[in-house]
């Protein structure tokens, strides 16, 4: 069921570079994780993933049927508006002016009624210039993240988007509760689960990671839903911090560490393992 204990330099080079830069994503991570997957012909059914985010073991793998979801609305029409036409994304991505203050008259446009690749073009904008990549919103659902500069802006190509576009004409975009995309799976359909990690009980604010707030009770309700996965024959396969709280919730055959990871904060990356595999297989 899963590849050999390495994953080779030519096959990490054929990867699809994900197009946004975000915190908590997989890439650092990648090889390690893809050496415990099913190989994509041994998927029968989907490949699902509840929390995208960047997208990272997706675009490398580029499973077909896939669902892949995510709660944050922005997010997805990024990924519907690159899909639909990705030449238009890049042109108005690349049409946005430079400099702090253009990033904060762009920052506080409020673009609901616009086309999905118009909304796009402005997210991904917003997301390679901001502070570090964070996703953060205010009480009013409103992108708040300071200015970061244009270092980063200009690490993606047309070239790049085109890709990514191709990668995902064979996937369904979803924007639901992490829960009704899980219970909508079964026998043959595999999850790859990557949700927001929680230092431990404290109801703190992850919002390095997150679009909105992901209590110790919403990993509960998490670790239900992947068990009535199992009883349904679901193959999973979930990252998570390595806290004590948090992997006592999951029952799994297998828990595989990482080389590194996060910290007792959100976001603080350390040298001793923080983040572990969790397995049902």
């Amino acid at each position: 069921m899963t590849r050999s204990c390495t994953t080779s330099q030519q096959e990490t080079s054929h990867w699809t570079k994900v197009p946004i830069r975000y915190p908590g994503g997989k890439q650092r991570f990648l090889a390690q994780i893809v050496t415990h997957l099913p190989r994509v012909g041994e998927i029968t059914g989907r490949f699902v993933e509840p929390f995208l985010g960047g997208g990272a073991v997706f675009f490398a793998l580029q499973p077909k049927p896939s669902l892949l979801n995510d709660k944050n609305a922005e997010l997805i029409d990024l990924y519907r508006g690159i899909r639909h036409n990705p030449q238009e994304v890049w042109r108005l991505f690349s049409e946005y002016p430079s400099g702090k203050r253009a990033y904060y008259e762009i920052r506080k446009q409020m673009p609901r009624s616009w086309g999905v690749v118009a909304k796009a073009a402005r997210t991904l904008y917003l997301n390679r210039t901001c502070f570090k990549g964070m996703w953060r919103q205010n009480s009013h659902g409103m992108f708040n993240v300071g200015y970061g500069g244009q270092s980063r802006r200009w690490a993606i190509s047309e070239a790049d988007l085109i890709t990514v576009a191709k990668a995902l004409r064979g996937a369904t975009l979803a924007c639901s509760d992490f829960e009704t995309i899980i219970d909508d799976t079964n026998r043959g359909d595999f999850l790859f689960v990557d949700p927001p990690y929680h230092p431990g009980r404290r109801e703190s604010r992850v919002e390095h990671y997150m679009f909105s707030q992901f209590t110790y009770d919403s990993h509960r309700r998490l670790a239900c839903a992947l068990r009535r996965a199992t009883k349904r024959g679901v193959l999973w396969a979930m990252t998570t911090s390595s806290h004590s709280d948090i992997t006592h919730l999951h029952k799994a055959t297998r828990i595989v560490p990482f080389k590194a990871g996060v910290g007792a904060a959100p976001g603080e990356i350390t040298r001793n393992t923080g983040e572990v595999l969790i397995l049902n297989y």
